[in-house]
């Protein structure tokens, strides 16, 4: 199966849990999943377990993207998707890592999972343990204060084991990024800070696969993955109130039907 199908599975299931919880965020869920899909199909150590590379979605309102590439993978299975923000069920709106196997961190409060990430890197390093650490962060995200604190303690230690792929849907909750804490240019900025920063087509599975395999040259290396809120989803797409609304049966039918 390729990553492209993969993608395609994962849109799906992340519909099918919006509609079933009743919960929103189903555009930022969708704009991340081919990063997600090239990552763990392609790119991520994920066994032996106890030697995985680790993932950290620090922007963890997209939970269900997350939830759905697990399940696609193996990892979560049916029952625990099915009971995804259910009373007494299992798994919750923002991650808790002790919920499921393969959410290796608690994140929604932004900027936090990327300094987890971090880290962690850095202890690999000091153990000389080749594991890596890639996260996902977003651009509305990359407005918070301790995103750049852990930008310049990155750089400054040449954590050439850590990866960050920033999801540049420019869009979050009351606008467009620009027009609420403007933070352009933004490749030049991460470069500033001592990373090997990259723009790609977030949706562009060929180019994502070879910018997260490029020599980092001895730096922290972070992606600017242009992407689109909502990407896969005609009517979702690019539109600001799908941060918020919830998918009926209708919504839900419409969607599956592209999808197909």
């Amino acid at each position: 199966m390729s990553t492209y199908d993969t993608a395609l599975q994962v849109r799906r299931t992340i519909i099918e849990m919006a509609n079933r919880s009743q919960s929103p965020h189903v555009g930022s869920c969708l704009s991340c999943v081919d990063i997600l899909a090239v990552l763990y199909d392609d790119v991520l150590r994920l066994e032996p377990w106890h030697k995985r590379d680790i993932f950290i979605l620090s922007k963890g309102h997209a939970a269900m993207a997350l939830y759905s590439i697990l399940h696609a993978k193996g990892i979560l299975m049916k029952e625990d998707i099915e009971g995804y923000y259910q009373n007494c069920g299992t798994l919750p709106a923002h991650l808790d890592r002790c919920t499921a196997k393969g959410i290796e961190v608690s994140a929604g409060s932004l900027g936090h999972g990327f300094n987890m990430g971090l880290g962690m890197a850095y202890g690999f390093k000091k153990q000389d343990n080749n594991r890596k650490i890639f996260a996902v962060i977003g651009d509305g995200e990359s407005q918070e204060g301790s995103i750049w604190e852990g930008a310049l303690f990155a750089g400054g230690l040449g954590l050439d084991n850590f990866t960050a792929i920033m999801d540049h849907n420019n869009l979050q909750g009351y606008g467009r990024p620009n027009e609420i804490c403007a933070f352009e240019p933004m490749r030049e900025k991460w470069s500033a800070f001592g990373w090997h920063a990259l723009e790609v087509d977030g949706h562009d599975h060929n180019a994502l696969r070879a910018a997260l395999r490029e020599d980092s040259q001895g730096k922290p290396k972070i992606l600017i993955a242009k992407t689109t809120k909502g990407k896969g989803v005609s009517f979702m797409e690019d539109q600001l109130v799908w941060h918020y609304y919830m998918v009926t049966d209708a919504h839900k039918c419409k969607a599956l039907e592209e999808l197909s």
